[in-house]
């Protein structure tokens, strides 16, 4: 039996812990303290990109040699270091940008640079639309800002490369489109390029070399790929079809020439990876790489023009090597950091002076870096601590996130991820949380900063994959066709009344989300206004008419959607009239009871803020004004500093003041 005074202390520590104030949200949504960590061509040089220590992301090179420099390469009073790329074994390109800056500015375009690895050299490859940083002042200008990053080439053994592929972007037909060059990183020098392709090509696929090997093209509203096989000179057309019916998805080209796509075989719900068949143009079947229950979703691992292995997305990343020595490593890897993910990046990958950085994460840690050198120096270990991604998040504070398959009440089966406190005890309050897109996937087992976040104040978070979202199988993808408001809709509410029946959300919820999360939370206060006790909607979707139809008074840059996929993935304007006003948040106004959060940014052009001032007018009409923010100069989300914590902030209390937790 405890002493009294053992007693006491016991007493007062738990008390101490229930107390205890959950992290701020600066923990959650300030910028990481690693975001990009990129190994030199030999290994011997490590690039990171931080603000560690500065107010702004800098630019960090370690000499990984025993005893080695870290220098802080470039640093910036006025602009943010992004995009890091290794040209050569000494000198980097990078991107600039105002990570602090409203998401709306002009000044959000990013400029391109190229820098040596002891900070020399610098030099400014192409434009932004307003300058931070001084430049040498042999070459002061660089080319226009409508120039992107394309590729870097991989050298042969022997040889040096001192030259990138830039992409210009342009128009075909309403879309984008890309013209490749080449420019010079020391000198600035540019030069087209010079080999034939097909016209009108928006989109290019080029081998480590460099070599365009297959492009898309736009004709008529119809999609063309075009390939050029192994030792030939004429392009061959591989399909031609509406944007929504292609075959295939070209995912990348190995040194040797040979292609490789993604698609839905025949029989199958689930989109695969296969090299592609020249003589039975289609692709190989067995294909490379089959993920159980989830859509084929990755990029191809290549060094020296050899395809390593495939990383892709299940309920979690998955790394399928296909070099045996890699697969080895990966395994050791996994059983030294055991119970998390570890997503591994190499230099002579596989080989005896292999050097490789792990990133090992779960769902409660953002996760913490490792360096591993096959072949240390003397006295040196084999793995190296380099840093944790975001210090001020304490994982032990953290909740755990978990994947279900829920079924609506049509029969569909619906995946939802939950994320719940550690150690909860019976129902909690429940927070919605609906992801944009609405044709994407909204969720994979990692840390998530909104979900923690919400979790961190004591609710648990439900967020259901609705049919419409990717990733899920081409038929769950193609049953959210012309069903926003309605099944896509009923998903979300099952997902809700689910959780409820397991014991794991109590009789309170709010729903929330951006975009075509904001649609559906405005959806769901008019289709089942005794649900919910609140709603927090931004960027969102609320005249459905406006969207499908547009307008001559409001700017958005939906105009090649409206022609090549809106009439028939959300509705046409004319035929579908009725039911797209029937599921249109602003007719629904008189609907909605609870108490609603609504934010937008000023300069949207995805879902422009009339979208919100007539969502605001017509509640304001029936006595139901909004809780109403207006963050100016921001887009379709809300990048700068401050608007990004103030927005948490007033979710927080928002929440707090409606659900109690």
């Amino acid at each position: 039996m405890p002493t009294l005074r053992c007693l006491a202390a016991c007493l007062a520590a738990v008390a101490l812990h229930a107390a205890a104030a959950p992290p701020p949200p600066e923990a959650f949504f300030s910028d990481p303290d690693i975001g990009e960590a990129v190994l030199s061509p030999s290994g011997k040089r490590l690039a990171i990109t931080s603000a560690k220590g500065a107010k702004r992301v800098g630019l960090i090179v370690m000499d990984l040699a025993p005893g080695g420099k870290i220098d802080r390469v470039v640093q910036s009073a006025g602009s943010d270091v992004v995009q890091v790329r290794w040209v050569n074994q000494d000198r980097l390109v990078f991107s600039l940008t105002d990570l602090g800056e409203a998401s709306g500015s002009s000044r959000k375009a990013p400029g391109l640079f190229a820098v040596n690895a002891d900070g020399s050299r610098l030099r400014m490859l192409v434009r932004q639309t307003s300058n931070f940083i001084t430049t040498d002042s042999s070459h002061p200008d660089g080319l226009n800002w409508n120039h992107r990053l394309m590729m870097i080439p991989e050298p042969l053994p022997g040889e040096s490369n001192d030259r990138v592929l830039l992409a210009e972007m342009g128009a075909v037909q309403g879309a984008y489109a890309e013209s490749p060059v080449w420019i010079n990183v020391n000198t600035g020098a540019t030069r087209s390029y010079t080999s034939a392709v097909p016209g009108n090509s928006y989109h290019w696929v080029v081998d480590d070399r460099g070599d365009v090997r297959a492009t898309l093209t736009l004709q008529n509203d119809r999609i063309q790929a075009h390939w050029l096989p192994p030792g030939r000179a004429d392009w061959v057309k591989l399909y031609d079809t509406p944007v929504l019916d292609e075959p295939f998805q070209i995912e990348g080209v190995a040194g040797d020439g040979s292609l490789y796509v993604s698609h839905v075989p025949k029989g199958s719900a689930y989109r695969v990876l296969a090299r592609y068949d020249a003589q039975a143009k289609a692709p190989m079947d067995p294909p490379l790489v089959r993920v159980p229950g989830f859509d084929f979703d990755g990029h191809l691992i290549k060094e020296g023009g050899v395809v390593l292995g495939v990383r892709t997305a299940a309920d979690s990343e998955a790394t399928v090597w296909l070099d045996e020595r890699m697969k080895k490593f990966q395994s050791q890897v996994d059983q030294l950091l055991s119970g998390r993910l570890n997503s591994i990046s190499c230099r002579r990958c596989g080989h005896p002076d292999m050097v490789a950085v792990v990133r090992s994460y779960s769902d409660h840690d953002p996760g913490k870096l490792w360096l591993y050198q096959a072949k240390p120096a003397e006295g040196e270990n084999r793995w190296r601590a380099l840093g944790r991604i975001r210090e001020a998040v304490d994982p032990d504070q953290m909740a755990g996130l978990d994947l279900h398959i829920v079924k609506a009440r049509d029969g569909r089966d619906v995946p939802v991820w939950v994320t719940r406190p550690d150690g909860a005890k019976g129902p909690l309050p429940a927070v919605v949380l609906v992801h944009g897109g609405p044709w994407v996937r909204g969720v994979i087992w990692q840390w998530n900063a909104w979900g923690q976040f919400l979790a961190s104040r004591g609710y648990v978070v439900i967020e259901p994959e609705f049919r419409g979202s990717t990733g899920y199988g081409d038929e769950h993808f193609r049953a959210g066709f012309k069903q926003w408001g309605q099944t896509m809709q009923d998903d979300v509410t099952d997902a809700l009344h689910w959780a409820r029946k397991q014991g794991l959300a109590s009789d309170k919820a709010c729903i929330m989300g951006a975009s075509y999360g904001g649609y559906a939370t405005l959806m769901g206060l008019a289709k089942d206004p005794d649900l919910y006790r609140c709603g927090v909607a931004w960027v969102a979707v609320s005249d459905l008419e406006l969207m499908v139809q547009g307008s001559w008074w409001v700017r958005d840059d939906l105009r090649l959607s409206r022609r090549l996929t809106t009439p028939e993935v959300i509705g046409d304007a004319t035929k579908d009239a009725a039911m797209l006003a029937a599921n249109s948040p602003i007719k629904l106004a008189a609907r909605m009871k609870a108490p609603l959060l609504l934010a937008h940014g000023s300069e949207d052009i995805r879902v422009p803020l009339a979208h919100g001032t007539r969502m605001r007018d017509a509640l304001a009409a029936v006595g139901r004004a909004p809780e109403w923010i207006n963050y100016v100069g921001e887009a379709h989300g809300f990048t700068k500093t401050e608007n990004r914590m103030d927005f948490a902030r007033r979710v927080e209390i928002f929440l707090a003041k409606h659900l109690n937790p």
